[in-house]
């Protein structure tokens, strides 16, 4: 079974359209559309979220990839909601007491020594070419002629 197919199987147990289905979980019909059509879109990270967050019950192990069962077993310990803080103890890495104090302070360093910079000077020079000289003039009429001139000497 495919996620296409899941993603039908879900919008029949809620007996939803393709539209009604993708406004209730706040995507473009267009999305849905492209899912379920013969093109087999894979549908991207965050349709799959904004499903599952719409319908919480489906297992998403089941949606991503067609094992377990379609609806979440509610004895299982969800993962949905999980509340802890952000830096929540860490039971398996309990800190033992045994780190001394000047590893956690802070150590200044010394101060920094200003490096002399080298300067660098840039010269241009500009070198003088020969003069030049004309050495012949052409001009073109209108009748396709031409006529050349060339300095005598």
């Amino acid at each position: 079974m495919s996620i296409k197919d899941r993603i039908k199987t879900i919008m029949d147990r809620e007996k939803l359209t393709a539209g009604a289905f993708a406004e209730s979980i706040g995507v473009a019909q267009a999305t849905i559309s492209h899912i379920l059509g013969p093109r087999n879109k894979y549908p991207s990270t965050e349709v799959i979220l904004r499903l599952h967050q719409r319908y919480s019950d489906i297992d998403l192990n089941w949606l991503l990839t067609g094992t377990g069962n379609m609806i979440s077993d509610p004895d299982a310990p969800s993962n949905d909601n999980l509340n802890y803080p952000l830096f929540a103890e860490n039971l398996e890495n309990q800190p033992d007491g045994t780190d001394e104090d000047e590893n956690r302070k802070e150590i200044a360093l010394e101060a920094p020594q200003k490096a002399s910079k080298e300067i660098v000077k840039q010269e241009i020079i500009y070198k003088e070419r020969p003069p030049r000289k004309i050495t012949e003039i052409r001009i073109f009429f209108d009748d396709n002629t031409y006529e050349t001139f060339a300095p005598k000497g």
